[in-house]
């Protein structure tokens, strides 16, 4: 394990400049076993001509980030202390054990609203670190009575909880929650509304990286419902970090304007953006959106925007397909694409979340 301000970047402290084989230095310069991972790994043409950087720590020391509530608020390098803590965990090889790094800490879940793949990775990844777990059950606790969040989070305070990961369908709860119990407990944002999800932006970023080790210049499209899509605003906030070229695609009444002030370059038609594509990302579609009058209709929806093998044949000859779950199958994607083992991350994402997800709270609570 790292310590806890093992925050590493280039000398010249270019984001962009970021690659996986960061993760290994610092080890190998420990002359610790990093296996045959970092000499095989793919080298751009300044790394070809030199040795790699050696890390130095940050001046933005991980000790004083106490939440994570947004990809907004991270640093470049914050996020690759994540990713570096990430590969940490995934190089050993028996990591469905336990890693009683956390055995002292207590951490518990608040779920607002129902999820499968994001509370059931933080459950496993408090597990896994050997924490101990509060499951609170909204629909059987005092909740359902009134009470707010605030008194919520105190009473989990008073049981001991040093962390508390919550998803909630109000934008902002997140930071609503961190503000009123200031550094009492670490709070990770499991998903606020339409506002951000980072750990499902922390671990997409990963994924992609194992997949092309050098990021910069990359074409990632995001296809599907952006307006309402946090998962959207934390890859787009996070992505430009490391210099990603950033592509939406969807009817136009989901695809907000105001991104391109962002530097995000909106397409109303799917070829377009696909052209040259590295990743796609494609969004859950929300049934009520048809009811609610912001697309004609779900068959011409899948005409229009779903993702299939015909679709991606102008995009990157090597390109791969994301998504954050659970998909609706064919109607943001065909079944013969989200199940084409050479293209698409969707399983990997999901081994990966637990990971990333270790990594926060690792990085969070070790003292």
């Amino acid at each position: 394990m790292y310590p806890r301000n093992a925050i590493f970047r280039h000398d010249n402290a270019d984001a962009t400049s970021y690659t996986p084989q960061m993760f290994y230095t610092y080890r190998a310069e420990r002359g610790e076993n990093t296996d045959k991972r970092l000499e095989t790994m793919p080298k751009t043409p300044d790394q070809q001509a030199t040795q790699p950087t050696s890390p130095k720590s940050s001046p933005k020391a991980w000790t004083h980030k106490r939440h994570l509530l947004d990809t907004e608020d991270l640093a470049a390098d914050e996020a690759m202390c994540i990713m570096e803590q990430t590969a940490e965990f995934k190089r050993t090889a028996e990591h469905k054990k336990a890693f009683p790094s956390l055995s002292s800490k207590t951490v518990a879940t608040v779920f607002y609203e129902n999820s499968t793949r994001t509370r059931s990775s933080f459950e496993l990844a408090t597990k896994r670190l050997g924490a101990q777990l509060i499951n609170l059950d909204v629909n059987t606790s005092s909740v359902t009575k009134g009470e707010t969040l605030r008194d919520t989070a105190r009473t989990l305070i008073s049981m001991g909880a040093d962390a508390i990961i919550q998803r909630h369908s109000a934008s902002g709860s997140a930071h609503l929650l961190a503000k009123m119990l200031g550094d009492q407990v670490s709070v990770v944002n499991a998903g606020d509304g339409w506002h951000a999800h980072p750990t499902q932006a922390l671990l997409d970023l990963f994924t992609m990286l194992e997949s092309r080790p050098q990021l910069q210049g990359a074409k990632v499209t995001i296809v599907g419902d952006i307006l309402h899509s946090r998962v959207a605003r934390s890859n787009i906030s996070l992505l430009k970090k490391f210099g990603v070229e950033i592509h939406v695609a969807g009817p136009p009444t989901l695809v907000p304007p105001l991104l391109t002030e962002l530097g995000v370059i909106r397409h109303s038609e799917l070829d377009s953006a696909l052209d040259g594509a590295d990743f796609v990302i494609a969004l859950r579609l929300q049934m009520e959106r048809q009811q609610q009058g912001l697309i004609t209709s779900i068959g011409e929806y899948q005409k229009l925007y779903r993702l299939d093998h015909a679709r991606l044949r102008n995009a990157s000859k090597n390109v791969r397909v994301l998504h954050p779950g659970p998909s609706n199958r064919g109607v943001e994607i065909t079944d013969a694409l989200h199940d084409d083992k050479e293209i698409s991350l969707i399983n990997a994402q999901v081994a990966n979340g637990v990971l990333v997800r270790m990594a926060v709270l690792y990085l969070l609570l070790n003292e």
